[in-house]
């Protein structure tokens, strides 16, 4: 079974902890590296070691949440190694795994359901990457052109 590193900030800690039940449940190792609490934090503290884990192999996805999932998607992906995604609906998750190989799913907290999230989730962990006609697409990513 897959290994799923989770980061929140406070507006995404009770969207977590949801999340994390339902993905041990499951039957997923979760590894935290949130927010214990909903008191005010910044999100890059938690966010970097997410990135810095799903980059070593630590983890074979990721899971960021924050309000409007923007800021913490934009910390992610600073990590050469990341292809964060926001996702908002379950199709959205899906393309980024299917066509852009997207290694961390970033969630807008403020935005979304728990259900919708648990869809959102299941989506991006059992969706493969398509390779193919979008492989060369991945790649410029990671070289910049």
């Amino acid at each position: 079974m897959k290994t799923v590193g989770i980061a929140n900030d406070h507006a995404g800690y009770e969207l977590k902890q949801e999340i994390v039940g339902y993905l041990q449940k499951k039957g997923y190792t979760v590894r935290d590296f949130g927010a214990d609490t909903p008191a005010s934090v910044d999100y890059p503290d938690y966010a970097h070691p997410l990135a810095d884990a799903v980059e070593k192999g630590e983890c074979d996805f990721g899971i960021s949440i924050c309000g409007s999932g923007n800021g913490i998607n934009m910390t992610v992906n600073k990590h050469a190694g990341i292809r964060g995604a926001l996702c908002w609906r379950p199709e959205i998750s899906r393309l980024a795994r299917a066509h852009n190989d997207a290694n961390i799913c970033s969630l807008p907290a403020r935005f979304i359901t728990g259900e919708t999230a648990y869809c959102i989730v299941d989506e991006f962990l059992n969706t493969p990457f398509d390779g193919g006609r979008h492989q060369c697409r991945v790649d410029k990513i990671r070289n910049k052109g």
